[in-house]
């Protein structure tokens, strides 16, 4: 009843004071905010007083026929006593909001801008690294980018431990640390966050983990649809079949069999791509040769085996090439079906041979200036750097040198990346393998921006913000 009353004041004191502005309109301003809360503390404070003296006007009245007792009203004197005294203490009365720390807030009590740009690890919803997040998969959504985050969500292809379909998840957590206001990467020499490129968040592909032969067409559907997005900052000559610049996506699986259905699309854009495989594992065998468990067609596409089908597709130039292998074999014809498939190989060992220097020496040798696609599984990584792995190989590299492999390969041409291969259930209680995942994306994207639009900037003043 008093509720009621009270907003029957208040609407009349707002109509007043904003004329025919309703409620919420005048709140919204500074002025309106801050005279709403007045309003509402000194109804408020109204009310407890009319109480106050109602209950102690009672407990002094007779206790005439009724039942009241002595206790009864002594309790109620008590009761009033206490609520009157605490509405009229000092820190009661005032109308100010936060004492107790040296300070008062005053004026208006409203978030500015610069409070709501501010983030911290552990706020809000988790986006990758805090950037922020669009709903590029609907219809509507018609916002241009230059480079979004993607996730797949897949796992249905895994050999030994899945896991990995929550990968994306897990990087997103352990990019938290990575907000806004931190991002300049002192390796690179740049800020990634505040340059040229709009970065974003596109979140996960739509992918059932029922029927892996649809989930194949969902992905490639997915991916082609954000392929084909506008961009921000068009290029001055774009390498792509069809003179247009396309935005560059780096995708978190998921298990490794994504990158088929990435493949396909790329193909679609640049023509065959030159594939940089981080991995302890070839990933090119022939499933129609010793691979265990093909009993139909579809069982033939595995997280092992989708480098060989696209290799057949024509997706895969043949200046490919794998880095930190250190797997067994089915046999010696794998590395000769390797060959074929159109990749050079870099073991895991040759860095204690050749150093960092040497291993980004070969790389680059291999790929040259054409378009390239940076594949990261995190298994190529030592296990006790990364252990939440579904596949982990002893005698991997460390995350510092393989930062610093990435690292010497920022003047290539990257038409996209991924991480994957992150199973998170499988990690230590500090997450260390979720980090080191993001920590990689940061690296790669750091390494797309400072190379700026594939094909150059079209103005001066683009190139400057470098």
């Amino acid at each position: 009843m008093h509720t009621q009353r009270f907003e029957e004041k208040l609407k009349k004191h707002i109509t007043s004071k904003y004329g025919t502005k309703c409620l919420s309109e005048a709140s919204s301003t500074k002025k309106g905010f801050h005279d709403y809360h007045k309003r509402i503390a000194n109804l408020t404070m109204a009310s407890y007083v009319f109480t106050s003296v109602l209950s102690l006007a009672t407990a002094m009245s007779p206790a005439g026929t009724g039942t009241r007792t002595r206790f009864d009203k002594a309790a109620l004197v008590l009761v009033s006593a206490l609520s009157l005294a605490a509405l009229f203490t000092p820190a009661a009365a005032k109308v100010n909001v936060g004492t107790g720390f040296g300070y008062e807030i005053e004026g208006n009590w409203v978030f500015i801008q610069t409070d709501l740009d501010y983030d911290l690890p552990f706020s809000n919803i988790v986006t990758y690294a805090h950037l922020p997040w669009e709903r590029c998969f609907n219809l509507a959504h018609n916002n241009p980018f230059d480079i979004a985050i993607v996730g797949f969500p897949f796992d249905t292809t895994v050999s030994v431990k899945p896991g990995a379909r929550y990968g994306p998840r897990g990087i997103r957590a352990g990019s938290t640390k990575e907000k806004p206001g931190r991002t300049y990467n002192v390796n690179y020499g740049l800020d990634w966050a505040t340059n040229w490129a709009k970065i974003i968040d596109c979140g996960d592909v739509p992918v059932t983990p029922y029927d892996n032969a649809h989930a194949f067409i969902q992905m490639e559907q997915g991916y082609r649809q954000l392929l084909h997005k506008d961009v921000v900052t068009p290029a001055l000559a774009p390498p792509s079949l069809d003179k247009t610049t396309h935005p560059r996506l780096i995708s978190l699986g998921g298990d490794h069999s994504i990158m088929l259905p990435i493949l396909r699309s790329l193909k679609s854009v640049y023509g065959p791509i030159s594939v940089i495989h981080f991995d302890s594992h070839l990933d090119s065998v022939n499933p129609t040769k010793g691979y265990s468990g093909v009993v139909s067609e579809q069982s033939k596409f595995t997280h092992g085996t989708f480098f060989w089908h696209a290799a057949q597709e024509g997706c895969i130039a043949n200046s490919s090439v794998h880095a930190g292998l250190r797997t067994k074999l089915f046999g010696l014809g794998d590395y000769e079906n390797d060959q074929e498939v159109g990749f050079s190989i870099i073991h895991a060992r040759d860095i204690d041979d050749i150093g960092v220097q040497g291993i980004i020496d070969k790389i680059v040798a291999a790929v040259g200036d054409k378009m390239a696609y940076i594949s990261v599984d995190i298994d190529v990584l030592d296990p006790g750097a990364a252990p939440a792995t579904g596949a982990p190989e002893a005698g991997g590299w460390s995350t510092r040198e393989f930062k610093r492999i990435l690292e010497g390969l920022q003047d290539l041409n990257i038409v996209g990346a991924d991480v994957v291969e992150v199973a998170p259930d499988y990690d230590t209680n500090a997450e260390i393998t979720s980090i080191a995942a993001a920590d990689m994306i940061i690296d790669i994207i750091s390494a797309m921006v400072k190379k700026g639009p594939l094909g150059g900037f079209k103005s001066k003043s683009s190139k400057d913000e470098l």
